[in-house]
């Protein structure tokens, strides 16, 4: 029996049976034999889908946000921007992926040599509860198109978020079965990925359980594509616009509560504007608001489970006993729900805890350095490589300290974001494939090359 909670109150909101054995074989051998139909149609076929599932979207904005901020307690008006974010996914791809699967031609020595880009089958998604529509869709819509069926095991805390997808992707018309969600406990997900239809698998999700999915796929020569943690770096140069750098600094640390792979968790300040980034960056952080998540007033919530609250409050207080200045925050609120304060830790260093390990909640850590070359040696000092964001008056330069962030992203003078024209996915123990704009659609394709002969 699954039991979710509202991280509001803390108290049960449904409870859902687990799908029986029976239930599962069901709905892969659906996936499978819809899949074989599906990936035939031609993509123009295919991309219609995709407009009618952000009909759908649009048309259940407010609904589906409430789901979202009822099963993790995500501010409303985020909620509905994430939905908004699902509908222009599906209409990027529903207007790009017939160009983007395109047969490539390649001269050769032959006749005719081409690249072409078959589905590769049914894909297992494991997805987690921070977007959880956003992060089904951002695979879902491209793998879709490609050809593709999926199937989602979803984190079991967002339940009801899972069942609304399969019924969003029902109405949107898309044939019986090609999309199944998976109502299972973790333990039964191997037993599902050794499935011989299914053909590959995502993950989004922390980095020790993409660890155990990448071993499990990798001895079954299965395709993965794997979204993990991240620790990201915002670095302060010394020219940077200081006042700009704190105020969109708040909205890169505290946007969906801190719970973000891609959120800026360490703050890589130069020695001669930190003083002033400090004060501008908590003054920023004492205007948010923490309450209830369906109250717009309110910009923070609460996290989304209580274990994770309390483990984030050990890491803070680790910190702190390991020389970290607490500027502010560091403490749950004094009420129902997971709730915990908007957090600034000063005078962190590389051998800090929030400096080595994720943050994942609402606590920022400031480094200091005394150099642009400490600042990106400190930047590269973790076992993470996601996204990064660099803040300086000089372009050029940004460009050129890009170059050298170890990072699957990195953003000059901007907060890092997913885009559906970009590609996204990380290095390191961030994970490896990429998601997300022309390479994302093709990660779950079949790179088939075709030679016609005789040579020319």
């Amino acid at each position: 029996m699954i039991v979710t909670v509202n991280p509001a109150t803390g108290r049960p909101i449904a409870e859902y049976p687990l799908h029986s054995s029976a239930d599962v074989e069901k709905r892969i051998a659906g996936a499978y034999d819809a899949q074989k139909s599906w990936g035939k149609k031609p993509v123009a076929e295919r991309v219609t889908l995709l407009n009618s599932v952000a009909e759908v979207l649009r048309c259940n904005k407010a609904r589906y946000a409430a789901t979202i901020t009822k099963e993790m307690g995500k501010p409303v008006a985020e909620a509905e921007a994430e939905i908004e974010k699902c509908a222009v996914t599906c209409e990027f791809y529903a207007e790009n992926a017939g160009k983007f699967l395109d047969d490539t031609q390649v001269p050769s020595n032959a006749t005719d040599s081409r690249i072409v880009y078959d589905p590769l089958g049914v894909v297992l998604a494991i997805m987690p509860w921070n977007y959880p529509f956003w992060q089904f869709i951002r695979f879902a819509a491209p793998a879709l198109a490609a050809g593709n069926g999926a199937l989602l095991k979803h984190a079991n805390n967002v339940a009801a978020c899972a069942i609304q997808l399969e019924e969003l992707f029902r109405e949107a018309g898309t044939p019986e079965g090609l999309v199944s969600t998976l109502l299972i406990n973790s333990s039964d997900v191997a037993g599902v990925l050794a499935d011989e239809r299914v053909a590959a698998v995502t993950l989004t999700g922390s980095t020790e359980v993409g660890k155990i999915v990448a071993s499990q796929a990798a001895s079954l020569m299965k395709k993965q594509v794997l979204e993990l943690g991240g620790s990201d770096p915002f670095l302060v140069l010394a020219d940077a616009d200081v006042e700009l750098a704190a105020k969109m600094a708040v909205k890169a640390r505290f946007s969906n509560t801190g719970q973000s792979c891609i959120s800026s968790k360490r703050f890589i300040v130069d020695a001669t504007v930190a003083d002033k980034f400090v004060e501008l960056f908590v003054a920023g952080v004492k205007q948010l608001k923490t309450g209830s998540p369906i109250d717009r007033n309110n910009t923070i919530g609460p996290m989304a489970r209580e274990n994770l609250r309390d483990a984030l409050h050990t890491q803070v207080e680790r910190s702190v006993q390991e020389g970290a200045t607490l500027v502010t925050g560091g403490r749950a609120v004094d009420s129902e729900g997971y709730y915990y304060l908007p957090t600034v830790l000063d005078n962190v260093t590389t051998q800090m805890t929030a400096a080595i390990e994720e943050t994942f909640g609402p606590v920022a850590a400031i480094i200091r350095v005394q150099s642009e070359e400490e600042a990106i040696a400190v930047a590269n000092n973790t076992e993470f490589g996601l996204g990064a964001a660099v803040w300086t008056n000089d372009v050029e330069n940004g460009y050129r300290v890009a170059r050298r962030i170890e990072a699957g992203a990195v953003f000059v003078n901007g907060l890092v974001a997913s885009d559906p024209r970009l590609p996204f996915g990380g290095i390191k123990q961030s994970g490896y494939g990429r998601e997300l704009g022309e390479l994302g659609i093709r990660e779950f394709t079949n790179v088939k090359t075709v030679w016609i002969g005789p040579a020319k």
